[in-house]
């Protein structure tokens, strides 16, 4: 090997290694924050103040009615966030966020419903979809006003299923919107079921006031019983 090729190759995988240092740096300076303590409602709001179905329990599909949860006390900060009932209300964090990676887990008895709102503002919707040959955009991960899930990679009612959502926050300029909200990627239980789609404005039944730099994670609780657990919301410090 000559000594020009030996120095050619130092620099590529010198590179090679600077750049995926940096990227683990930069995975190691994230703040992940997990918003449910799993024994109350401390760090949530309710959108109104009367009718809340959300508690702090344990739930499974009722074996009596498979479109119901049977709900029960939670184990020592082991519960999961729960919406009892079909006609709630919805429940938001009282932190804010804008450019993050949300992950979380979520169950739904039978036909139910449901919606994870980035920023208070732009949904992924929850429903019973299991089965189903060809998903839209109102099955489980399709994004309202933007795309259906690629694919439907829904689990039965009744088994617990998992979000990755990596998302960017809309762009503002002397209070100017300069880019859209984009969901970079998502996965629903392993399978990617969108990239790089980009919210040309918000969802119906948004928390309301508009697109803004920040804001809260939102579950809807006014179409049906639903739980979620392990809720983790990782930020750059």
């Amino acid at each position: 090997m000559t000594r020009d090729l030996r120095t050619a190759l130092t620099c590529v995988f010198g590179t090679a290694f600077l750049a995926a240092a940096s990227a683990a740096s930069a995975a190691d300076k994230q703040n992940v924050v997990e918003p449910f303590n799993g024994k109350d409602l401390s760090g949530w709001v309710l959108k109104q103040p009367q009718g809340s179905q959300w508690v702090a329990g344990i739930a499974k599909m009722d074996p009596v009615n498979p479109r119901e949860l049977a709900v029960t006390e939670p184990t020592e900060g082991e519960g999961q966030l729960v919406n009892k009932k079909a006609h709630g209300v919805d429940i938001y964090t009282e932190q804010k966020f804008g450019d993050c990676t949300v992950t979380l887990e979520l169950m739904v008895p039978k036909g139910s419903n449901s919606g994870v709102y980035l920023m208070g503002n732009y949904e992924i919707q929850v429903l019973d979809s299991f089965g189903k040959e060809k998903v839209g955009a109102g099955d489980i991960g399709g994004l309202y006003g933007a795309a259906a899930p690629l694919l439907n990679a829904a689990k039965a009612p009744g088994e617990w299923q998992e979000f990755v959502i990596e998302f960017s926050a809309p762009r503002f300029e002397n209070g100017n919107k300069i880019a859209n909200a984009v969901f970079k990627k998502v996965t629903l239980n392993g399978k990617v079921i969108h990239e790089n789609v980009e919210m040309k404005g918000i969802t119906g039944g948004s928390i309301g006031g508009g697109e803004k730099p920040t804001g809260p994670l939102m579950f809807q609780g006014n179409h049906g019983p639903v739980a979620y657990r392990n809720i983790k919301i990782a930020v750059a410090e």
